[in-house]
């Protein structure tokens, strides 16, 4: 059997996308906001359920710029559990990280320890939707105006999620970031967005993101240059079409990967709750020798990913924090030596479910 990755990027036949390309060839604007650009951003405000968002050229600087926007300093509480750019973009802008464990069962910030760790210089919140399952955002929120603090959402694994409230999980906190990677749910090559919840921000944001022209002539602040091109846009509304027959083919692998790994003992598949979720990744967690299933299926072709091992925490740039103390994260620390996320993407085929089940279960 062939290699298996722990994802493979959802392709439209490529036919589709010559006409896109076509039409940015005759008009020779490839990017500074053009057509696609701005048909884009229209449509996934619809298909998201936001009435604003802002296009990046990946999802770290939309983190980076999403700071700027809100003139973040001092310290900025977050997870030690997600990829090394939640934090970094704090690092990129001078602010110090402050790690907080995580829940057992959602993996996300536990809103019930972030109190603690607020001090005199703490300034914002940046949680993450874990796998896509949703924060507790009520709670997070309601600490945020105790303390009168900022909300900046890492929501780079959310895209589609819905959960029980009628504005949206997108709609939470003061900003929610988004990655359009390849190796996301819906992507756009490379790219990002971040979503606001006014003009207001929309209009700082897009100046942020053009080195700070607010006009021809005029530069209102230190801007980056963060914007998407044509080419990912017009990618982008190419995929937008194909999302949610993608993501039914996601929910039957999800349902088959349960119903032959329900029985395994020493093995746990990672939750859903009851939101509509994405279906991005399947995280199990392993009681016993996760290294050695890991290195088990890598023999057999089969290549997961440890999402997210070793914590960022113990990174070289942020273990010396207090907060990166492992007696600080012990649910973390121990979940990131538990689990294996197992290949998840549209086109997996029955058999090779099939197969890597029979290698977990032989083990």
């Amino acid at each position: 059997m062939k290699s298996i990755y722990v994802t493979q990027p959802t392709l439209p036949p490529l036919d589709e996308f010559i006409p896109y390309l076509e039409k940015i060839w005759d008009n020779k604007i490839l990017t500074n906001g053009g057509e696609f650009h701005q048909q884009l951003e229209k449509t996934l405000c619809e298909y998201l359920g936001v009435k604003h968002i802002a296009l990046f050229t990946n999802g770290t600087i939309a983190l980076i710029t999403a700071l700027q926007a809100l003139r973040i300093t001092g310290e900025v509480i977050t997870t030690p559990y997600s990829f090394v750019a939640t934090a970094h973009s704090l690092l990129w802008n001078g602010i110090k990280p402050v790690f907080v464990d995580i829940d057992p069962l959602t993996l996300n910030l536990d809103s019930e320890k972030i109190e603690a760790a607020i001090t005199p210089q703490t300034t914002a919140i940046m949680p993450v939707h874990c796998y896509g399952y949703p924060c507790d955002v009520e709670r997070i929120q309601e600490i945020a105006d105790n303390y009168n603090l900022k909300v900046i959402y890492d929501a780079a694994h959310a895209f589609g999620v819905r959960d029980n409230h009628s504005e949206g999980l997108l709609n939470h906190g003061d900003l929610s970031v988004l990655s359009f990677h390849a190796t996301k749910v819906f992507n756009t090559f490379e790219g990002g967005a971040i979503v606001c919840p006014d003009e207001k921000t929309k209009r700082r944001i897009d100046h942020l993101k053009n080195f700070g022209f607010a006009d021809e002539v005029t530069v209102v602040a230190a801007g980056i240059n963060g914007k998407m091109s044509e080419i990912n846009a017009a990618f982008g509304l190419l995929q937008l079409k194909g999302i949610d027959d993608a993501l039914k083919k996601r929910q039957s692998v999800d349902e088959r990967y349960r119903e032959g790994l329900k029985n395994i003992a020493g093995i746990r598949c990672g939750n859903i709750g009851e939101h509509f979720s994405n279906y991005a990744y399947f995280p199990i967690f392993v009681e016993k020798n996760r290294d050695a299933l890991y290195e088990k299926l890598k023999a057999n072709g089969i290549f997961g990913r440890r999402y997210f091992y070793p914590l960022i925490s113990d990174f070289p740039m942020y273990r010396s924090l207090p907060s990166a103390a492992p007696a600080n994260l012990p649910v973390a620390r121990q979940i990131s030596h538990e689990v294996i996320c197992l290949p998840m993407y549209p086109n997996l085929t029955n058999e090779e479910i099939d197969f890597i089940v029979s290698l977990i279960a032989e083990f």
